[in-house]
């Protein structure tokens, strides 16, 4: 088992909007893990935990978004007892800045920073959100696919953060990260190449694809957008740069 700690790639530019993402995941996830309409709360008998009831109205559910329709939580008699208030196609986007745990969000938010200020100093503020909107979608409708019919709520970053990631091993596989390395009772720091720790992670996902509780396929998804999607960039501006110069 192995953790990021850093990176050693500097970046020219503060990273704002990496900043702003990781902003916005905390407070999402601080004011749904206290926020609960009264009314609810007394309907469940305070069995409903706040951070529960915000992600069974407002995560992404796969059979929702395949058949178009929404599925609201109903009781033993048929009768709705919680409505899902999200509409359906936004669901991808706000899943995406939702967690379940304060652990789910911390680990999100620690690969967020490692690898995405490099992104964005590459890619520039719009593009890079533009870029991490879309490989967080792509994620998304990866996992939807395996799953066409399941009406289990989805939630996280990871698959946005999956796909920033996978732009990183295109454009820096040969950056340093220093490494938390768990080998059996021993636990040690290395430093290792990028290009490395994100295959070995890459490969992990698939490891555990057939778990349950996690979405891997989404971070498998959002993984091989980002990738491709930096590397079409990247193409496109290397041919730029070749005109510009050839004039």
């Amino acid at each position: 088992m192995f953790f990021p700690i850093k990176d050693y790639n500097p970046t020219k530019k503060p990273a704002i909007i990496t900043i702003l993402f990781i902003l916005i995941n905390i407070i999402v996830f601080l004011f749904q893990s206290y926020s609960i309409p009264p009314e609810v709360e007394a309907r469940f008998d305070g069995k409903l935990k706040p951070l529960r009831y915000h992600i069974l109205k407002s995560a992404l559910v796969p059979k929702e978004i395949t058949h178009l329709k929404k599925y609201d939580l109903k009781d033993n008699y048929g009768r709705v007892a919680l409505k899902r208030e999200i509409p359906i196609l936004a669901t991808l986007l706000s899943s995406m800045f939702m967690h379940g745990s304060f652990m789910h969000l911390f680990g999100n938010m620690i690969f967020l920073w490692i690898f995405g200020n490099n992104i964005e100093d590459y890619l520039g503020i719009f593009k890079f959100i533009l870029f991490y909107l879309i490989v967080g979608v792509l994620a998304g409708l990866t996992h939807i696919i395996f799953n066409w019919n399941s009406m289990v709520p989805v939630i996280g970053a990871s698959g946005a953060v999956s796909g920033v990631m996978g732009a990183y091993l295109v454009l820096y596989p040969k950056a340093k990260v220093k490494t938390l390395v768990f080998i059996l009772i021993f636990i040690t720091f290395l430093d290792i190449p990028a290009s490395v720790f994100l295959i070995i992670w890459f490969v992990f996902q698939f490891t555990y694809s057939s778990g349950d509780g996690v979405a891997f396929l989404a971070h498998i998804g959002g993984f091989l957008a980002g990738l491709i999607l930096i590397y079409k960039w990247k193409k496109i501006n290397k041919n730029k740069n070749i005109i510009e110069f050839i004039q």
